[in-house]
């Protein structure tokens, strides 16, 4: 269901913004950053809190997770409040979907569902998630994709986190 909605979610993008739609350009044909983008990105990864719900374990190991594990989603620990169960996304899956103007502009007008908090990627810079989409696609992809949404009123496999944030 939450891929679903996901979809839904990038189709109504597309329609509101006209031009942005997911590549169908093979990885190669993306431009290459320079080493100086790439550490603005990394930088921006780090210091916008990405690792927390994006990297497995981070948090509880205080930041010290390899790097080529960073950014590969939560599962298989859900975020449970109100809203249902989410789980953050493999963004080293999802980010090289897009060309690096196109993930800019969705970001500026996502809204997705607790804990993320999207306001803080809309009001970051372009140039700033610019060097971050091209940090995370330097990365390679790697991993699996999150597990779908749970509902309010369905309970999640554990393990999960319950949360009281409000959006």
């Amino acid at each position: 269901m939450y891929k679903k909605m996901m979809l839904v979610a990038i189709a109504a993008a597309v329609i509101v913004l006209p031009g942005i739609t997911q590549s169908a350009q093979p990885d190669a044909a993306k431009k290459a950053a320079s080493p100086e983008v790439i550490a603005r990105g990394k930088y921006m990864v780090q210091t916008g809190h990405c690792n927390n719900c994006h990297t497995r374990d981070y948090t509880k190991k205080e930041g010290q997770v390899p790097e080529a594990e960073w950014l590969l989603g939560s599962a298989p620990l859900g975020f449970r409040g109100g809203w249902g169960t989410t789980y953050a996304s493999n963004l080293r899956l999802t980010v090289p979907k897009f060309q690096e103007e196109q993930w800019v502009k969705y970001v500026k007008v996502m809204r997705t569902r607790p804990p993320m908090p999207f306001w803080a990627l809309r009001d970051t810079t372009d140039s700033d998630l610019a060097a971050m989409y091209q940090y995370i696609v330097s990365m390679g992809g790697a991993g699996q994709p999150a597990p779908e949404f749970v509902p309010a009123d369905h309970t999640p496999k554990p393990p999960y986190e319950t949360r009281s944030v409000v959006q």
